[in-house]
């Protein structure tokens, strides 16, 4: 019998009916069975995954190979009995809810073998609401490092691996390990790895997201997912010496595992499991969390992280609510800097320093556009002339002598269309104010208000409010919402061509400004009708 070329491991447990749409993926392949080895293993289903297997291996003896076993309470223990008996060239791993691209194998196996990869990462996207980090995948790369590319935030094993590399190694799951289990074994595989392919031409991989959200990844606990957190990021340490590489790394468990730890959901904890939560993160932060780390990560992932750190759980809490009910705190600007005030921020009593609450090289829109509404707004008229008076509270305070305000034509590039509004180009100048403007500390001291009279011209248009602020180097074009402050009527001006001026908040909530003429009469209507107002004028007069 001749080796095959890839031995596809697939961990089972309760799985149907999508284990169905698995099994039919991986016989299916273009590479053919002759080339292709799976081995299934039934870690004690209770559904009918069992049955499903043997129905396949009765179908395809020769290619599918199912082993039953008690459960384990985990896909490693079945994943390491599926090595033991894996014969391929290259092992690929394969959640028995997702399935594959009919062509994955073959190009996987040809990547490998063209360019001697030990490791071949394919493209890979969700489906049913699955997230998939795609960061790795914007192109194809024969040759990628783990500490200067996405891959540490695309640990998952779902690749393809040299056989030799993973025996050579006795590279094994660890199965007391109730999550993140592929994770130790994906990262030495890529550390020990003589070179790394990421294929990103082809959808080799699809992730489903089970209909009662039942992966083992969304069924974790806080505690329980903290302590596996922490086996793999010392595991990891044991690896790569401490300095940027171990960084690199040790930077997905800081914004993602950690992170997740503190979101929305934190608050609702019992008070000791938020002190334990607290209590893990700070251990592993006070080991790993370099300054250079600490300044790599946004800017609210890393105060929760530092507040954690710090003991701060009522701080903590109040950070994760009031984002929640009222979104990003206000801006303080100072010195060229940009600081986002969120609790324990210069308090003595957390003394955390200002770098961790400094906005560091990441755009901010959306904390500028949830601080950032109408106070008010009504018209100006002096004689022909038509103004609208403007006051908007922007949430920046500080050096804000930047800032302006503007009417702008209503349309928006389609990327920037969004209630946060957009970071503008480098280089883009702030436009100049339209009128005479006026900028003071609202009485908080939280934020700006700004105020305008700002000249309407006799047309057709379409104009929306905007603020343009400069914040720590960039500048930035804020949508005005409106928030449901009552709006001034519409109003009829100038006699000669009447135009009819109003405001409206469009679907987004933004301040609309429409003006346009009562008619458009034609040239010789128009100077017909001219004349004979003329005419009109005179007779009064006389």
């Amino acid at each position: 019998m001749t080796t095959p070329d890839v031995t596809v491991v697939v961990a089972v447990y309760n799985t149907m009916p999508y284990l169905t749409e698995c099994l039919n993926s991986l016989v299916g392949q273009s590479i053919g069975l002759d080339r292709l080895e799976v081995v299934a293993v039934d870690d004690g289903s209770t559904d009918d995954s069992g049955r499903e297997l043997d129905r396949f291996a009765a179908k395809y003896p020769d290619t599918v190979k199912v082993i039953h076993q008690a459960n384990s309470g985990g896909p490693a223990a079945p994943s390491n009995r599926a090595l033991e008996l894996a014969t391929g060239r290259y092992v690929y791993f394969i959640g028995s809810d997702d399935y594959l691209g009919e062509q994955a194998l073959e190009r996987l196996v040809a990547c490998a073998d063209e360019h001697g990869s030990d490791v071949v990462v394919g493209k890979m996207v969700g489906t049913n609401g699955r997230y998939v980090h795609q960061a790795l995948y914007k192109k194809s790369d024969p040759d990628v490092s783990l500490y200067d590319s996405a891959l540490p935030f695309t640990l998952a094993n779902t690749k393809l691996f040299r056989r030799e590399l993973v025996e050579k190694y006795q590279l094994r799951f660890p199965e007391d390990l109730p999550v993140g289990s592929d994770q130790p074994f994906t990262i030495e595989a890529c550390v020990r790895a003589a070179k790394i392919s990421v294929l990103a031409d082809y959808t080799y991989y699809y992730a489903v997201k089970r209909g009662d959200s039942s992966n083992i990844t969304y069924r974790a606990n806080h505690l329980s997912r903290l302590r596996c957190t922490e086996r793999i990021m010392r595991f990891t340490a044991s690896l790569i010496e401490a300095g940027p590489r171990r960084d690199a790394v040790l930077e997905r468990h800081f914004t993602w595992e950690l992170a997740k730890l503190v979101q929305d959901d934190f608050p609702s904890l019992d008070r000791r499991t938020r002190a334990e939560v607290c209590a893990g993160i700070a251990e592993l932060a006070d080991e790993y969390f370099t300054e250079a780390l600490r300044d790599s990560m946004d800017v609210k992932r890393r105060v929760r992280i530092c507040l954690a750190q710090r003991g701060a759980v009522d701080e903590l809490v109040r950070a994760i609510e009031d984002e929640a009910a009222h979104g990003a705190p206000p801006l303080l600007l100072e010195d060229g800097r940009a600081f986002v005030r969120y609790p324990g921020f210069r308090d003595p009593a957390v003394g955390l320093p200002d770098r961790v609450y400094e906005v560091i090289g990441e755009s901010v829109p959306a904390k500028l556009a949830d601080n950032t509404s109408l106070v008010s707004a009504e018209w100006r008229q002096d004689g022909q002339d038509m103004a609208v008076a403007l006051a908007v509270r922007v949430g920046v305070a500080g050096d804000t002598g930047s800032a302006v305000l503007r009417l702008a034509p209503k349309a928006m590039p389609r990327s920037a269309d969004k209630p946060g509004g957009r970071r503008l180009p480098a280089g883009h100048q702030l436009p100049a104010p339209v009128g005479e403007l006026d900028r003071r500390p609202t009485e908080d001291g939280l934020a700006t208000l700004l105020s305008a009279h700002v000249p309407v011209k006799p047309k057709s248009a379409k104009l929306g409010v905007r603020v343009y602020v400069d914040v720590a180097g960039s500048t930035y074009e804020i949508p005005v919402q409106t928030r449901g402050l009552p709006l001034p009527l519409a109003r009829r001006w100038r006699e000669r061509i009447p135009y009819r001026i109003s405001a409206n908040a469009n679907p987004k909530g933004r301040l609309v400004i429409t003006t346009a003429p009562l008619w458009e009469p034609s040239r010789g209507v128009g100077k017909r009708l001219r004349q004979l107002m003329s005419r009109v004028k005179r007779k009064l007069t006389r």
